[in-house]
């Protein structure tokens, strides 16, 4: 028996792990070296006297009620709270215990979680900083999403002031044709995108089957005087694959965003030519959009070129987010997208969707 109380002893002291007794009464019984260590307390200043003195007040009542249901039987494991050390420093422990029942004994042994716990209180703080932000960029998002409102209406209303009949040139019938197609255009996005808004529905993403003709004739429609005045060539063939899973806004700025940029990056030599065409690879549906413009020097641009603010050409009217668009549009639905280019030789954007 001498031998068995020995080692017992000599495994509580010598143990890395922290390790204690505690009496049925909430007072620590025995606690090993490790545990003194960690709190900074030696034995005679803690034995003898009570788990609360030494427990966080925030952790007081739950470390009762669980030493409570310890005595009844109850098993304990990975049970959290927070001890103060001698020096006052904030510790997390967790606990494993056992009940003694013939002895009126808890057998616990814990372990320092600090940097667990530092952890998780560092990532609750980015939530809930990011919640707030999000909340923040949503009512901005509606407050100028309805703003902008106001003038797009005021210009429709000036557009149908307009008599028509009184317009003899062919070439401004048609530019007041363009002009209000687009505001209409301009209208119905800024109304489907507040609803949205108003719905949450921003939050998950519709994905529906499209038309890729239909969408590309939308996209063109709204930047008709673009293309007309760059004297754009744009050529698209879907006979292979005809339709594809994703989301309407997306798919339509994604042609918005790809057709801009290839008429805003033409050479001066040559007219645009835009070709567009759908394809099927291993099973996945893809989209080419290739261009004959001034193109990148990819060993310079490849790391930055769906980067945010990332400007590549001596252009005025470049903001350096439309390939950002269009990465964050492809791959935040589980699709790719793949860059082809040359300096003079144009430029191949390839995406791969994901199949839904």
């Amino acid at each position: 028996m001498q031998n068995a109380d020995f080692d017992f002893n000599v495994f509580f002291n010598l143990s890395p792990e922290l390790l204690c007794l505690v009496g049925f009464d909430g007072c620590f019984v025995k606690i090993n070296p490790a545990f003194q260590k960690v709190l900074g307390y030696s034995e005679q200043e803690l034995v003898n006297k009570p788990l609360n003195d030494f427990i966080h007040i925030n952790d007081k009542e739950s470390t009762h009620q669980i030493r409570e249901n310890l005595k009844k039987g109850t098993s304990l494991n990975n049970f959290e709270n927070r001890y103060l050390s001698k020096s006052g420093e904030i510790l997390w422990l967790s606990w494993t215990s056992k009940l003694v029942p013939e002895k009126k004994l808890i057998f616990g042994m814990a372990r320092l979680v600090n940097p667990k716990k530092e952890m998780e209180v560092k990532r609750n703080e980015l939530i809930k900083e990011l919640s707030s932000t999000n909340e923040k960029l949503k009512r901005l998002t509606i407050t100028i999403s309805h703003d902008l409102r106001s003038p797009v209406n005021n210009l429709m209303a000036l557009i149908e002031l307009l008599d028509l009949e009184k317009i003899k040139d062919q070439e401004n019938l048609e530019i007041v044709d363009m002009l209000q197609k687009s505001t209409k255009g301009l209208k119905t996005h800024l109304d489907e995108f507040l609803t949205s808004l108003k719905k949450e529905e921003l939050l998950v993403i519709k994905v529906e089957t499209l038309s890729f003709q239909e969408l590309l004739n939308q996209s063109t429609s709204a930047i008709k005087s673009l293309i007309k005045n760059s004297n754009a060539n744009i050529i698209s063939d879907f006979s292979e694959v005809p339709t594809v899973d994703f989301n309407k806004s997306y798919l339509e700025s994604l042609f918005l965003n790809l057709i801009s940029n290839s008429i805003k990056y033409t050479r001066p030599d040559i007219d645009p030519v835009i070709k567009i065409f759908s394809f099927s690879k291993a099973g996945i549906t893809g989209l080419s959009v290739k261009d004959n413009g001034i193109g990148f020097d990819m060993e310079k641009v490849e790391k930055r070129i769906f980067g945010f603010d990332q400007k590549f050409h001596n252009n005025e009217e470049s903001q350096g987010i439309g390939l950002y668009l269009v990465h964050n549009y492809v791959t935040a639905l589980g699709g790719r997208i793949e860059v082809k280019s040359k300096p003079d030789k144009g430029t191949e954007f390839v995406i791969y969707f994901k199949n839904q």
